[in-house]
């Protein structure tokens, strides 16, 4: 971990862990309130799901730019603000009875775009807050952070759906985001932009450089095929999989919210595991192994039947498994990305990977709600769990699996 004097790196972590308990709780809330009280269907879900996810297809590679002219902080300070006043607004819209699926999609696409600027900007920010020895251990607090909201907001958004309401659910995501904001804005340090990206205002010059950069590299090209492979159909896979839990194995939103969040404690030993793993083993190795492993356990989740003790156990389980080697993944990925990126490239390459990614999940989403409408969601889901597989598959046959103990 860096060093406990660095007190801005405190402030950055603190912001970050309660934003993502928000983000982890809205991401539950929203689609189990348009499931169990609008009553939508596999092709609704899927374009909610896609709306969601659109801001990252559309401003991603804009964002990085940006954010590589401005200072970070103050672009978590603003996202923070303006989800707190959205989703607020959202709770208070429930408790008049105007939350319909129409203002439902207008709020999870403006809180998508605020989440877009502030996820690129806080991975911007660790590299001008630690020394590059500091990186991997501070994306591993960083990544248990987010583990550890993955813990408490699935099911406190499951739990609040179905045993208070949906606004107050709401309201729940938007308290996290101030109190974000309160924290972040105590960072102190004095951010340097170079001059040059300062005054430029070629700003798709700046994107074709951080595009080109990523092309360049082959580490780089094959983290951004394998990740949109995997976002394709992992999105496909959840948009089946909310509604599966509910409708074909007839569990509750407080039963789906502790299912979901059973990957929060699996990704906090993943980020544990990321800060020795790959000097252990190789980065290569510990990617590729740990992405065939947490990938690979979701088609088993087909086979399973009715709400019973063993169908809880076994998801319970699935999410755990993949918790880990999803958080393993993310922060040995994330590493490798920091090491061989430039200081002033930093946002331009974290959202050039993001837009080819998760630039994907909006199809994804909607393919899996039509996949889901047209065979069925058992069969549905099969489908796009084996299709996860693909990732796995892509890095192993990329340099990127070849990559060592060591990335200097």
């Amino acid at each position: 971990m860096p060093s406990t004097s660095n007190n801005d790196f405190r402030w950055l972590w603190l912001g970050q862990t309660v934003s993502q308990l928000g983000e982890q709780s809205s991401l539950v809330v929203l689609p189990l309130f348009a499931v169990l009280t609008l009553d939508v269907g596999a092709g609704q879900l899927g374009v909610l799901r896609a709306v969601e996810q659109a801001p990252i297809l559309l401003l991603s590679l804009l964002v990085g730019a940006w954010v590589d002219r401005w200072r970070t902080r103050t672009v978590m300070v603003v996202a923070d603000v303006g989800r707190t006043l959205v989703l607020g607004a959202a709770a208070v819209a429930g408790l008049l009875n105007w939350l319909g699926l129409p203002a439902l999609f207008v709020l999870v696409f403006v809180a998508g775009v605020l989440s877009v600027f502030f996820d690129v900007a806080y991975q911007s920010s660790l590299v001008r807050l630690v020394t590059s020895d500091q990186l991997v251990r501070g994306n591993s607090v960083l990544e248990g952070s987010r583990s550890a909201a993955q813990i408490g907001g699935p099911a406190l958004g499951g739990a609040l759906v179905t045993l208070l309401s949906a606004p107050v659910a709401v309201a729940s995501s938007a308290l996290f985001f101030a109190l974000s904001f309160l924290s972040v804005r105590r960072i102190r340090r004095t951010e340097s932009v170079p001059e040059h990206l300062e005054r430029s205002p070629r700003v798709w010059r700046q994107v074709h450089e951080g595009l080109r950069f990523v092309a360049g590299d082959s580490s780089l090209r094959a983290v951004c095929f394998a990740a949109a492979a995997f976002q394709f159909f992992f999105a496909a896979t959840m948009t089946v999989y909310l509604l599966f839990l509910p409708r074909e194995l007839h569990l509750s939103g407080t039963a789906v919210g502790l299912a979901l969040a059973a990957t929060g404690p699996g990704a906090l030993v993943g980020a544990l595991l990321a800060a020795r793993l790959p000097g252990r083993f190789g980065y290569g190795r510990v990617i590729v192994l740990t992405a065939a492993l947490g990938d690979g356990v979701f088609v088993c989740v087909p086979a399973l039947h009715g709400s019973s003790a063993t169908t809880m156990a076994v998801l319970l389980a699935v999410n755990f498994v993949f918790g880990i080697a999803g958080q393993l993944v993310s922060v040995t990925v994330m590493a490798v990305r920091q090491a061989v990126t430039p200081h002033g490239l930093q946002g331009r390459v974290a959202a050039t990977i993001t837009f080819a990614g998760m630039g994907l999940a909006p199809l994804g989403s909607l393919f899996g709600g039509f996949l889901g409408q047209e065979w069925g969601l058992r069969t549905g889901l099969l489908v796009m769990a084996v299709g996860m597989l693909l990732s796995p598959a892509l890095m192993a046959l990329s340099p990127l699996a070849r990559l060592g103990r060591d990335l200097g």
